[in-house]
């Protein structure tokens, strides 16, 4: 028989990180509020961590100092004997595994919060790893449901090669919260506080959990990743193209095959090639252009949770 009832461990450690890029302001800014005076994140039997990631980056106000840091967090690197020559990031991911982990230790970090703003037009999105985790999109159903009217998108980013070793993968359930547009490096208010009602609303989601109460099943629409598009380049791998003006701006919005996605410097229009519709995140993303990755082709599904409630440990 099919069982529409699952029981969770209690969430004890939770984590809350800003700084992972350093030029993304609000997740550092509301960290370092939070670690002067946390009352608002406090809830009752949970240990909250404010904390920030890549301290050195912040200073210098710059996506990071060697590699990034929400790529490094792979067994490989986490596994590297700490030398002196080892990329700053490296090391730090060390020190954050040995702090926050190591991943399915008896200790490690229930949840982190990973807080990261994007030049794209985004506005509230939600970064889910997994399709089958049931506590997640039922966390995530609820955030949605608490900041409605306002839209809250959630970017589903499993796929066999596309995936990556972030910060926030060492926990048992990682969550990536991406607010925007804000450029690299400056703060807007409501970007703040969009975010800032993210945080709470998660928090209060996990309170209420801890003591008993018991969501019934939900559905959360989704936005799959499907693969990566690069800006159209020359044969010295420079860009000759850029996002189209009936692109820009337009995240999570359908773009169907034959509609304008580039546009060449001699004013030449570039379609969408295939034969079914997508939905572009990420739009010129300021952080991507190193990373060849002019946008990211998503197809919009939808997840179904079963009941939850919680056991104690």
């Amino acid at each position: 028989m099919t069982s529409y009832r699952v029981s969770e461990d209690t969430i004890k450690k939770v984590a809350i990180f800003g700084g992972t890029h350093g030029n993304e302001l609000t997740g550092v800014y509301l960290v370092k509020h939070w670690l002067e005076n946390g009352a608002e994140i406090q809830r009752t039997g949970l240990e909250v961590k404010p904390f920030i990631t890549n301290p050195r980056a912040v200073k210098k106000c710059t996506r990071y100092i060697d590699c990034d840091l929400n790529r490094v967090f792979d067994l490989e690197n986490l596994g590297k004997e700490m030398l002196e020559d080892l990329p700053y990031e490296v090391r730090r991911a060390q020190e954050i595994n040995h702090l926050f982990g190591p991943k399915d230790s008896e200790d490690f970090c229930d949840i982190i919060f990973d807080l990261h703003n994007t030049t794209a037009n985004m506005g509230c999105t939600l970064i889910l790893e997994d399709s089958r985790n049931n506590f997640l999109i039922q966390m995530f159903h609820y955030i949605k449901t608490s900041l409605a009217p306002l839209p809250c998108y959630v970017y589903l980013t499993e796929h066999p090669s596309l995936k990556y070793a972030t910060t926030r993968s060492i926990a048992k359930y990682p969550v990536g919260i991406e607010v925007g547009p804000q450029p690299q490096g400056v703060l807007r208010a409501d970007i703040l506080d969009q975010m800032r009602k993210i945080i709470k609303h998660a928090l209060d989601f996990i309170q209420k959990f801890n003591t008993g109460k018991e969501f019934p099943p939900c559905a959360i629409e989704v936005y799959k990743i499907i693969e990566k598009v690069d800006y159209p380049r020359n044969e010295n791998g420079e860009i000759i193209a850029v996002i189209h003006p009936n692109l820009q701006d337009q995240d999570w919005k359908p773009l169907r095959p034959g509609d304008p996605v580039f546009l060449t410097l001699d004013g030449k229009t570039i379609p969408l090639g295939g034969d079914c519709i997508v939905y572009p995140v990420f739009v010129n993303e300021a952080a991507y252009y190193e990373k060849k990755e002019a946008f990211a082709k998503t197809t919009k599904l939808t997840l179904n949770a079963k009941s939850i409630h919680s056991t104690l440990r």
